[in-house]
């Protein structure tokens, strides 16, 4: 008898709660890291930088980054949600992300995002008081939302998901159930992952473009991506659902012992959507808007990717043995806050950087290991506040 058909009676099972499992512990706190790095060297691309200085590698990390992180911190998101809706009750839940997610965004709107958008406005006016940048900006706007969009978008999703579950507690069973195929047989989870996100990604592209954002005040989010990341989230909540051991992330399954196959499976995409780029640019004279067969096949492309090397990542760690406590394991309790408060301390450092006569390697190094220190000795010490460590 197959794995999953030995365990597959047991998909229906009442939820329990989950132990902390230490290498999606590490993953989510590397997706942090990845964020800071992120917006550390975003300003240094050759196509687009904002700075005096560039170097194309830096393209190279952005365009990786940018096509799948996000999306990742919404699968591993989702993983516990189930769970957690089926012990509390609907207030008691309600309560809890509210605290978790609702109190950080409304927080970070008010101050870490004027705070860190206040070092692009004086780029432009020299002589601008942040008292008066602070009004202009919630008063008259634009309220842009920097990457604590992610938060309330997250928020939205959690309450969605809990409407669900009172709908029916089993509509997550056809996910559980290839998760579970996912054990022996890796590649058909993979499948489901791309075939979904190519349904939800590619028309929202097409009909949006991939500029284009949904924005009301503070709240705002990527109108091609909307679909794509509530699938992940959703995705998440079917593998966490039952068996959660026992399906794609069992240490135990295929997944880690084939996962330089998936290191495999994320470069052919990835260099593909490199080729994708290269026509644009050279052969059609980067037209705007795109036309809708070179957004289909680039869509698709960024999907396949996105799903490799989810599947890539969470392979490495969950066949690394290395017992910790190591820099990801320390710095796991701190990672959401640095993720909260991290951007105006990388806007502000290369603010001060930016006059200088210094590469863009070195200024992008300068700026994430400050960042990462920065972020991480001021969350550090923000959870010593009493009562802050239930949020932070």
């Amino acid at each position: 008898m197959s794995h999953s058909a030995a365990i597959g009676a047991e998909a229906h099972a009442a939820p329990k709660a989950k132990a902390r499992n230490v290498s999606l512990d590490r993953a989510r706190t590397l997706l942090t890291l990845v964020v800071l790095l992120h917006h550390a060297v975003i300003p240094y691309t050759y196509f687009g930088h904002t700075d005096p200085a560039s170097w194309i590698g830096f393209d190279i990390v952005v365009l990786a980054t940018d096509s799948f992180f996000m999306a990742m911190f919404f699968f591993l998101s989702g993983l516990f949600t189930w769970p957690g809706i089926a012990r509390k009750a609907p207030s008691v839940f309600l309560r809890d992300r509210l605290l978790r997610l609702g109190l950080p965004f409304a927080i970070a709107a008010f101050t870490v995002i004027p705070l860190a958008y206040y070092a692009i406005a004086l780029r432009a006016d020299p002589e601008l008081t942040f008292a008066a940048f602070w009004w202009k900006t919630i008063t008259v706007g634009p309220w842009p939302s920097g990457p604590i969009w992610f938060v309330w978008v997250l928020l939205a999703f959690d309450l969605t998901a809990s409407l669900l579950y009172r709908v029916s507690a089993h509509l997550v069973d056809p996910g559980n159930r290839v998760s579970l195929r996912g054990f022996e047989q890796p590649f058909v989870f993979w499948l489901m992952v791309a075939i979904v996100s190519i349904i939800a990604y590619v028309p929202a592209l097409i009909y949006f473009g991939g500029s284009r954002w949904f924005e009301f005040g503070p709240f705002s989010v990527q109108a091609s991506r909307i679909l794509l990341y509530f699938a992940y989230f959703f995705i998440g909540v079917s593998v966490g659902a039952a068996n959660f051991d026992r399906g794609i992330l069992s240490a135990d399954g295929q997944l880690p012992k084939s996962r330089w196959l998936w290191v495999i499976a994320t470069l052919i995409p990835y260099c593909l959507m490199w080729v994708m780029i290269y026509i644009k640019r050279e052969v059609l004279g980067n037209p705007d808007p795109q036309p809708h067969w070179y957004q289909a096949i680039y869509g698709t492309f960024f999907v396949l990717f996105s799903a490799g090397i989810l599947l890539a990542i969470l392979a490495f760690f969950l066949h690394s043995k290395a017992p910790g406590p190591n820099l990801l394991d320390r710095m796991q309790a701190d990672a959401y806050g640095m993720f909260l408060v991290h951007y105006p301390i990388a806007l502000w450092i290369q603010y001060a950087l930016f006059d200088t006569s210094l590469p863009a390697i070195v200024k992008a190094a300068i700026g994430f290991v400050l960042t990462v220190m920065l972020s991480w000795g001021l969350t550090a010490g923000l959870r010593k506040i009493p009562g802050a460590s239930h949020v932070l």
